[in-house]
Parts: C-alpha cells; structure tokens; sequence
C-alpha cells in the first residue's frame, strides 16, 4: 500500500485508524506551511476540522481556486 502521509511537495490530510480499539492518529501539511499531528479520537476530529477550516480547503476559497 503506498504511503499516504502528506509532505510539504504533497499537502494534504491523512487519518488512520488501524483497529476500532486503536486510537485515532492524523497529520496535516499545508501549502502554507502549516503542519500538525494528533493521536486520539477527539484530538483528530479536531485537526480535521481545523484543517478544513483554515488551511487546504479553505485557501482554496480564499484564493478562488477549486
């Protein structure tokens, strides 16, 4: 399985979550710069949503771009 983890020359977001029983763990790279992981559930939910809502997606709409 290739590996999914964003770099800075592929921003991106990427969860994984190997076994129900398992925590939760992320990480996130911006074309901005910004970087971020999180382990646990809660904490991941987090990142996504402060992801979605303030780098990758959202500076597209900013930018005007899709």
């Amino acid at each position: 399985m290739a590996d999914l983890t964003p770099t800075p020359s592929n921003p991106g977001l990427h969860v994984s979550k190997p076994s129900p029983s398992a925590p939760a763990q992320g990480s996130a790279i911006c074309h901005c710069g910004a970087t971020a992981t999180a382990t646990g559930d809660a904490q991941v939910a987090a990142l996504v949503q402060g992801y979605t809502d303030n780098h990758g997606p959202a500076h597209n709409k900013e930018q005007g771009r899709r």
